[in-house]
């Protein structure tokens, strides 16, 4: 049952809220709030308060600048964090026109806008998100370093990992946030943490992924490490990705799952899946949105780099998991946590509605190593790579429509505008590489 005004008022008095924050995010998916005294609750709840939108990345020019926030009731949840004696708050809010309409350039009301367009043909998605990260010492000053706290690896316990009370202080929060957290874990590298929670609908996982991260960044904060969602911050160490289970569900059943095929995929799942794969270079940059995302995009540090699926093995772009009946699902593994989650979940469900429409029919999969088949092989069989390159990824953005329909036209621009100026300000600057390699030796 969804929250009302009244059940937030009464809730804030019971937990003696005194203050609230008004979250939202821009278009490169970094979480922004206004926080507000309890005083202005209802005003807020009846979505009146106004913010200066030319102060947010993507969002408008100055001259156009007022904006409305609308929080979601049901996103509130009290910051377990902070002192319980005057507890703060959140909500999640969209952000609106002064007309009342919806702001085409909020990641949220865009993902909410796909997520219908499923709706109309009778699909709901369910996503599933293993979101990996580091914990890092920080210096005597408390800035972040790329020190890993252990040595640990993958599955291993304390006092091999160092990172566990924190991890252990992440999952509590989490849970008491609302998260039904299924499992958490010592990853690859060293300093390197994964911790899984439950699946849910689109909006609402786009919004745990969010909540996620803050969280977990404060939590290491406050045992002294930093935490990191950077797709790659280790030279010679595997990156962080963000692999991301995904269905179709029509009401209660599992539109991916027929017992009657072979593998018990139906052609539902296997026209989605075909569509992601279609336009898996149209949404790197959205996936995998910084120029670092593509030094984990590389062979030998199991991230997928190919365009291929497989039942079998974790080196192409998609999985198929073996679980069947309402477990029915692909794993696209690909996207990494350093994404807009609003922005990646749109593309993605986007390209697989697009295979549906079109009656996309997927290539046959590649059940064997990738990493260890030769270039000329993979050309023999189709099989494409991934863009190298953040320049290379807008490239391909910029020449597939039903990504860019994804974003809408002010996500769109505003998106391929911000990147561009990243990319530019990499490719101009001399990084200590060149440096160490050329500066004696020319």
């Amino acid at each position: 049952m969804a929250a009302t005004k009244e059940d937030i008022l009464r809730q804030v008095k019971d937990l003696n809220v005194r203050f609230v924050y008004l979250q939202l995010i821009d278009i490169t998916g970094i979480l922004k709030s206004v926080t507000i005294p309890i005083s202005q609750l209802e005003k807020a709840l009846d979505g009146e308060l106004m913010f200066d939108g030319s102060s947010i990345e993507g969002y408008v020019r100055i001259e156009e600048s007022d904006m409305y926030l609308k929080p979601d009731l049901d996103t509130f949840v009290v910051l377990p964090w902070r002192p319980r004696g005057e507890a703060e708050a959140r909500l999640i809010c969209d952000v609106f026109n002064p007309d009342g309409t919806p702001f085409a350039g909020c990641p949220r009301c865009n993902l909410k806008r796909v997520v219908k367009e499923a709706a109309d043909m009778g699909f709901g998605m369910q996503v599933g998100p293993e979101a990996e990260f580091f914990l890092f010492h920080t210096d005597r000053e408390g800035n972040p370093t790329t020190l890993t706290h252990d040595q640990a690896g993958y599955f291993d316990l304390a006092p091999i990992d160092l990172g566990e009370n924190a991890r252990r202080d992440m999952v509590l929060a989490l849970e008491e946030m609302g998260f039904e957290v299924e499992a958490s874990h010592h990853e690859v590298a060293p300093g390197q943490h994964e911790i899984d929670f439950k699946y849910g609908c689109a909006v609402n996982t786009a919004d745990k992924i969010a909540t996620f991260k803050h969280a977990v960044r404060v939590i290491a904060q406050r045992h002294g490490l930093h935490a990191s969602f950077m797709a790659k911050p280790v030279y010679g160490e595997n990156g962080s990705g963000m692999h991301c289970h995904q269905s179709l569900f029509t009401g209660k059943e599992n539109a991916f799952f027929d017992p009657n095929t072979p593998n018990q995929l139906s052609q539902i799942a296997l026209s989605y899946m075909a569509g992601v794969l279609a336009h898996a270079r149209g949404l790197a940059a959205v996936t995998n949105p910084t120029v670092n995302s593509y030094k984990r995009i590389v062979p030998g540090y199991e991230a997928p780099v190919y365009i291929a699926w497989s039942e079998r093995n974790r080196s192409p772009l998609i999985r198929i998991p073996a679980r069947r009946g309402l477990g029915t699902r692909i794993e696209v593994r690909h996207p990494d946590p350093s994404c807009n989650p609003y922005l990646a979940l749109a593309v993605m469900l986007k390209a697989g509605l697009d295979g549906i429409k079109n009656k996309m029919v997927p290539p046959a999969p590649v059940d064997e190593n990738l990493y260890e088949m030769n270039t000329a092989e993979r050309e023999k069989r189709g099989i494409a790579s991934l863009p190298g390159s953040l320049e290379e990824a807008l490239q391909e953005l910029q020449k597939d429509k039903v990504i860019q329909e994804a974003l809408g036209d002010h996500i769109y621009n505003r998106f391929v505008e911000a990147k561009m100026r990243e990319w530019d300000e990499y490719r101009t600057q001399v990084h200590k590489w060149e440096l160490d390699r050329y500066l004696t030796l020319f």
